[in-house]
């Protein structure tokens, strides 16, 4: 962006025309015309020289009140002139800068450098070299764009058709059952982004080799399949107008190619019956763990349990599949569980991270918001927003958000505390359940926490709106409050850390609990005492929970400090995770320079984190959060 120099309005509105270079005719008539009246002028009575003085005084009137200069100079001081601006030239002193401005030398303009102006919505604004005024939000989100297509590069050169990209061994892996789940998982965020050539690749990969690989293809997990194939799948299916809505109603830029919707459609009912072996074989509403794709059966994992998380997050996607599809079993098969969730006994709607397939009941005390636990809390309220009012006949789900009020009360009452000694608001564990002590630890994961409080808070609407219309009451406004908070702590997870990128899980110093000498390494940051990162906890996966929450509180808040924070956390991941051949790495350590790689992208770097910055940096009229549009854009359903 270029610097303004220091310029003032006088310099731009200052009639110049009179300092122009004379031509050598007028120079040589004026000095003859002139030389008589100076060797004359001694000889002048006071009577002549006063007639002249007054004479030269009515000139000078004349000029004032006709010269451009004078009624901009006036015209400036009475726009700037106000009641609070005391040090501003008052219109009284006029006369005193017109002596100024008449006699006073020609201005040296400056060179036209372009100005910087405030946008709408707080956005910073440049002018172009054709004239068209570019955000700098614009820029940035540019940047991500560049990031996904540095991060696709590596992939397609080194790891087209496996799960995962290898970047540091320039290879693929299969981790994930073996159906290319980067190339689904990161095809709706291609579309977002107006990325044809992308969207063609992928969309042609997947019409050509998925379905022989769902008949080749063993076991897999229900929930990672779901969330990452079968929600890819669908997303994609939604984005290229599956439903007769146009790319324009959800703000894309471009028109994609690709495969025709029906050939997303047709591949993820394919899939989804095969998962649905999972329920149907278990002898309770609660589906198994995994599915062995190519015989259409499922079996139990080997302890014999599943977790929370895990069968309480697939709603979404088993939903939308009935929907769009005609066929009810997908939709009520899944929806029977949180059924069944209803009718168990909770912590103040709080529940174990385990549960057992065979008898329904769960297992265990263990009470955390991070791993095996953290989805049930987050999908509760998206499956409401999802299926309210949508006229299907198992959209009766009122009781889904009951069950997410009653958690979030739990939430607040059992497992928030502050840190010492600057007091950050985190979420703790109940380890041993509710009659067991408090543990100050926090994955990285609970940072989905504060997007769920506001989405929750306002219904996707923005707070403005939402108070507009009197739909928040002093509960939705406490919870929004909480929101924030919290994205302050989640935000401080990275700024404490040398790197500036979040470890996996942190610790908080507490009266009860504290570590000395595990701090994050940034020795700047205000909340090194209370924050400690473990060892064992000190490796970034590329994870979205944070800039996921960024994203939709700033939709739902307007304050620009979510984009300035998401904006940081994206130039630390340029910074320490970016391998120059192309794609990404986790990371093992982010308190130390230079961090050592894990050599690994995972799929929700491009599927997940890589897209909401991008939305976070872009308009809000891409994928609102208030419509059905947007939801089901957004978050991959």
């Amino acid at each position: 962006m270029a610097t303004v120099l220091p310029f003032s309005t006088y310099d731009v509105q200052y009639d110049n025309a009179k300092f122009r270079r004379r031509s050598l005719f007028k120079v040589i008539t004026q000095a003859m015309l002139t030389s008589g009246v100076r060797r004359n002028c001694r000889s002048c009575g006071i009577g002549k020289l006063l007639t002249l003085l007054m004479i030269a005084g009515l000139a000078f009137l004349t000029v004032a009140h006709t010269n451009p200069a004078f009624s901009s100079t006036r015209h400036f001081v009475k726009h700037i002139g106000g009641k609070d601006e005391k040090n501003l030239i008052t219109e009284g002193g006029t006369h005193l800068q017109s002596w100024k401005v008449f006699w006073r030398k020609p201005p040296r303009l400056p060179p036209r450098l372009p100005p910087i102006e405030k946008g709408g919505n707080g956005s910073l604004y440049s002018e172009s070299l054709d004239g068209q005024g570019i955000s700098e939000w614009t820029v940035r989100q540019t940047k991500v764009v560049e990031a996904f297509q540095h991060a696709w590069t590596g992939y397609k050169n080194y790891a087209m058709g496996s799960d995962e990209l290898m970047p540091l061994s320039k290879r693929g892996v299969d981790g994930l059952g073996g159906l290319g789940a980067t190339i689904v998982d990161s095809l709706d965020t291609a579309m977002i982004m107006g990325l044809d050539d992308i969207v063609q690749e992928a969309g042609s990969w997947i019409e050509k080799s998925l379905p022989a690989r769902l008949n080749e293809k063993g076991q897999v997990n229900l929930f990672e399949t779901t969330i990452r194939i079968l929600g890819g799948l669908l997303s994609a299916y939604h984005l290229s107008g599956g439903e007769n809505e146009m790319v324009r109603e959800w703000g894309s830029r471009s028109v994609l190619h690709g495969p025709k919707p029906a050939v997303y459609l047709e591949i993820a009912k394919d899939l989804a019956d095969r998962l649905m072996s999972a329920f149907t074989s278990s002898p309770t509403a609660i589906p198994f763990s995994d599915v062995v794709l190519r015989q259409r059966s499922a079996h139990p994992a080997p302890d014999g349990l599943s977790s929370t998380s895990e069968v309480t997050s697939i709603q979404l996607e088993f939903w939308y599949l009935s929907k769009i599809s005609g066929d009810p079993k997908y939709g009520k098969a899944a929806m029977k569980v949180l059924e069944h969730f209803k009718t168990l006994p909770k912590v103040e709607g709080l529940v174990p991270i385990y549960i057992s397939p065979q008898s329904g009941q769960f297992s265990g005390e263990n009470i955390r918001l991070g791993s095996r636990g953290d989805s049930y809390y987050e999908y509760l309220i998206k499956i409401w927003l999802q299926q309210r009012g949508a006229g299907h006949e198992v959209t009766n789900v009122s009781y889904v958000h009951e069950m997410y009020d009653e958690a979030m009360e739990g939430v607040k009452h059992r497992l928030v505390q502050k840190s010492i000694p600057k007091g950050l608001i985190f979420v703790g564990e109940l380890p041993n359940g509710a009659d067991g002590h408090f543990y100050p630890k926090m994955d990285h994961l609970v940072c989905f926490l504060p997007g769920t409080l506001a989405l929750g808070a306002t219904r996707g609407l923005t707070k403005q709106r939402a108070m507009e219309q009197g739909l928040m009451t002093i509960e939705d406004l406490e919870n929004l409050k909480l929101a924030e908070d919290l994205a302050k702590t989640c935000y401080e997870m990275y700024g404490v850390t040398t790197t500036g990128l979040a470890p996996e899980i942190a610790h908080f110093h507490t009266k009860e609990f504290n570590e000395e000498g595990l701090h994050g390494g940034n020795k700047s940051s205000d909340f090194l005492d209370d924050i400690i990162i473990r060892y064992a906890d000190r490796h970034n996966l590329l994870r979205p929970e944070t800039v996921e929450s960024l994203f939709v509180l700033h939709r739902i808040t307007e304050d620009e400090k979510y984009r300035e924070w998401g904006w940081q956390i994206f130039q630390a991941f340029e910074s320490h995770t970016k391998v120059s051949s192309g794609g990404y790495s986790s990371l093992s350590d982010v308190t130390v320079l230079p961090p050592l790689r894990r050599d690994k992208m995972e799929t929700f770097f491009l599927g997940e984190t890589l897209k909401y910055l991008y939305l976070l940096f872009g308009d809000s009229n891409m994928l609102p959060l208030d419509s059905s549009i947007g939801l089901r854009g957004i978050f991959s359903i």
